[in-house]
């Protein structure tokens, strides 16, 4: 009989994962005494379960959350939860495997029918393999808990365990009915990154997805008793993950790659610094996407095909120039960029941006960026130094004024005292200058980071977006003043002499 290829792809992977695990999973020569004292701490301590007896998955610590995660699993027996996690963040190791695992070991067990659902049958099954691999070749924990498998194959989408557990994996859509261990009915439902790129593009496929998990899905447990588990990433702004986060009575956490100060929310496994050189290299629409569960249309306000580089004009050229800074005080990670544009208007109408500078980053260092300015236009062309009148506070111009001191002159920083409408509605109004190709960024810059930056802001940028937008709201600041001086400069006043009027 030949072999389907998704078959035979999953069978090679089947046995490469029992030689890992024939490879690193070791018996311990233990008194009994000993060995219960481990089965005792097994059962309260999920970290120390997790350390024991799977070394091979654990490579790093178990964080926070997964510790969280496993301990409201164990206290809520008919828990209804979405674990929202980051990709590399160890959802199925946990929620699909580990977890129900832990379950199993407890007294009274507090597993007897799982389901794996995840977006094929294929990639159920897959999971389930990996269940059956641990329960069948890890030596240690069969030695602790006792002989495993009983009968049945991953391969065939279900097995049973000596104990009378029922593992079945089922693919989207299929039909989970009937299914039941002797008197039990399934009583832990993971449901494993049930969204795809595909679906996720069909409002009602999404809907009928969501309708087929809380029906047919949770309709094979008895009355809904037991743990109904989803787990996965964010992928769209419309998918089956974030429509069921919004289900009444569920139990909803989020974990970001970086949590809300800014720092690595799985610290044990990734450091500040890896992380940040991914975000580089990805993007920040991918990035906030993957890892930051926060999916954005590209191109919903501005789209990357009106992003136009050009050369820009001898800085004489150039009537006035515009130096706008939107800044922030706060120098952590979770602080807004700063942000400080360089921008002319060109004899043609069109806007030229000079320069861009965008970071997280000190007060002192977001002064330094205007000394640079100063020091690359050297005189050549009037730069008027602007910023939005709210900051302009006796802090920040202590910076500028010790920065000056140091220098030996002074940036002269205005106040941008308008009063402005809705940021977004500000910011949009940009887009018919995108359009027309009326906005051009410098070319010699079009591989530096800060302008980068700026351009990927300008992409995720949209109504309602947990993304930064300082970069455009500072050229948003920079563009109405080039525009406003350009009106007020090209007006024209005619005066005649006022002859009397006769009756």
């Amino acid at each position: 009989m030949t072999l389907n290829k998704n078959l035979r792809e999953l069978l090679e992977r089947w046995n490469e994962r029992v030689a890992w695990i024939n490879s690193q999973t070791f018996l311990q020569e233990d008194s009994p005494e000993i060995k219960q004292a481990r089965l005792s701490r097994a059962q309260k301590d999920y970290a120390y379960f997790v350390k024991t007896y799977f070394p091979h998955l654990a490579t790093k610590p178990c964080a926070t959350f997964h510790i969280s995660a496993a301990q409201y699993l164990l206290r809520h027996p008919n828990a209804r939860c979405v674990f929202e996690w980051a990709r590399g963040h160890a959802k199925s190791t946990h929620i699909s495997l580990l977890i129900p695992l832990w379950l199993k070991i407890q007294t009274p067990r507090r597993i007897h029918v799982m389901i794996l659902a995840s977006k094929s049958q294929d990639s159920a099954i897959r999971l389930l393999g990996d269940l059956q691999a641990e329960l069948q070749y890890n030596q240690l924990f069969i030695q602790d808990f006792g002989a495993q498998v009983k009968e049945g194959n991953w391969a065939d989408g279900e097995f049973v365990t000596a104990d009378g557990c029922l593992f079945i994996a089922i693919g989207r859509g299929q039909s989970p009915r009937g299914i039941k261990e002797r008197a039990h009915r399934p009583d832990y439902i993971a449901i494993d990154d049930i969204d795809d790129d595909e679906l996720v593009r069909n409002p009602k496929r999404v809907g009928e997805v969501l309708e087929w998990c809380k029906s047919a899905l949770l309709g094979a447990m008895a009355m809904g008793r037991g743990r109904f588990v989803m787990v996965g990433n964010r992928i769209a702004k419309d998918s089956v993950l974030a429509r069921m986060a919004q289900s009444r009575g569920i139990h909803h956490t989020v974990v970001n790659a970086l949590d809300s100060k800014g720092l690595p929310s799985w610290p044990e496994n990734y450091a500040l610094h890896e992380i940040s050189e991914l975000r580089a290299f990805q993007g920040e629409r991918l990035f906030q996407k993957e890892y930051m569960n926060n999916p954005i249309n590209e191109g919903s306000v501005f789209s990357e095909k009106n992003i136009c580089f050009g050369s820009i004009l001898p800085l004489p050229k150039y009537n006035t120039l515009i130096c706008y800074t939107d800044p922030s005080f706060k120098d952590s990670s979770t602080a807004d960029y700063k942000a400080t544009i360089l921008a002319g208007k060109a004899p043609d109408g069109t806007y030229h941006v000079l320069k861009a500078f965008l970071e997280k980053t000190s007060v002192s260092a977001m002064v330094g960026w205007h000394y640079d300015i100063d020091r690359w236009v050297n005189g050549r062309v009037p730069v008027l130094y602007y910023m939005e009148s709210g900051f302009i506070q006796d802090l920040l111009l202590d910076e500028f004024r010790k920065e000056g001191n140091i220098r030996g002159h002074q940036i002269a920083i205005r106040p941008d005292t308008r009063k402005k409408p809705d940021k977004f509605a500000r910011i949009e109004a940009m887009q018919p200058l995108f359009e027309r190709k009326l906005i051009v960024f410098n070319e010699q810059l079009k591989n530096d980071k800060h302008m980068q930056t700026l351009i990927d802001q300008l992409l995720l940028f949209e109504k309602g977006s947990r993304a930064h937008d300082d970069g455009p709201d500072a050229l948003e600041g920079a563009i109405w003043l080039l525009a406003n001086r350009t009106r007020t400069a090209d007006a024209r006043y005619i005066t005649h002499k006022r002859t009397s009027l006769k009756y």
